[in-house]
């Protein structure tokens, strides 16, 4: 596959199929707060959006290592990991920092412990884009046809676009893992405060909630009244405390 000739417009993949792409890939990805659901998500969309594109995987590193894998379809998912080494079309993406692939695997020398298993499985030819996620993830998307030549100059296109656009998307989610990370450490933090857990415990108890719709409860409460939220906590605890008159 020549990755290098600008494609002639009539080899391309239509402008509005790529668009409905992007932006479906965006409606799905917008929310999650989970990277290995994000990747799940990144290759099922691609793989039903592209014609010509039977399978799509995803292989993410982190320092080299391991970091996040997926594929469309759980039977070839081991051609996106490391099991076969550094030889093959994802690797080669990543390590190069540009797109690698191949219109017919049965005439390509490259990959010599991948190929074969490639072939097995029934992958004719692939297309791996690099993507850049942050400072610590990169990965590359891959995408496989069942038949030779399958893969056009308008699929190498649209992976170049893929990967920029799933690279944004990708460091969006990573971000609001941390995100969603750090605020469950300070929940449980919260939590563990003998006031504020008390309160808690009381909102659990008349609203049949659990703690963290509690903690919410409460913290709605003190943005309501601007005051801090162990004030709330600590008003709440003294009111249920309070005896009753007789």
């Amino acid at each position: 596959m020549n990755l290098e000739t600008t494609p002639p417009l009539t080899e391309t993949l239509g402008v509005l199929e790529t668009a409905a792409l992007l932006r479906e890939l965006t409606a799905g990805l917008i929310a999650l707060d989970d990277f290995d659901e994000a990747l799940s998500a990144l290759v099922r969309t691609t793989r039903d959006a592209l014609a010509g594109v039977s399978w799509c995987g995803f292989t993410a590193l982190r320092a080299g290592e391991p970091a996040g894998v997926a594929a469309s379809d759980a039977r070839r998912g081991g051609l996106d990991d490391l099991r076969y080494g550094p030889d093959t079309p994802a690797m080669d993406a990543i390590r190069r920092r540009e797109m690698v692939g191949a219109d017919d695997l049965a005439a390509e020398p490259r990959w010599p412990a991948w190929t074969p298993q490639a072939r097995e499985l029934g992958v004719r030819g692939v297309i791996s884009a690099p993507v850049d996620i942050d400072d610590q993830v990169i990965g590359a998307i891959n995408l496989y046809a069942g038949e030779s030549d399958a893969l056009t100059t308008g699929h190498q296109l649209t992976a170049m676009l893929l990967a920029e656009h799933a690279g944004l998307l990708l460091a969006a989610v990573r971000d609001r893992e941390r995100r969603a990370a750090l605020a469950g450490e300070r929940d449980a933090s919260l939590l563990g405060d003998g006031v504020i857990g008390h309160a808690v415990g009381v909102i659990m108890t008349q609203r049949g909630c659990p703690a963290e719709d509690a903690l919410d409860v409460l913290r709605s409460a003190a943005s309501s009244l601007s005051i801090p939220l162990r004030e709330v906590a600590e008003r709440l605890v003294s009111t249920v405390s309070r005896p009753r008159d007789n």
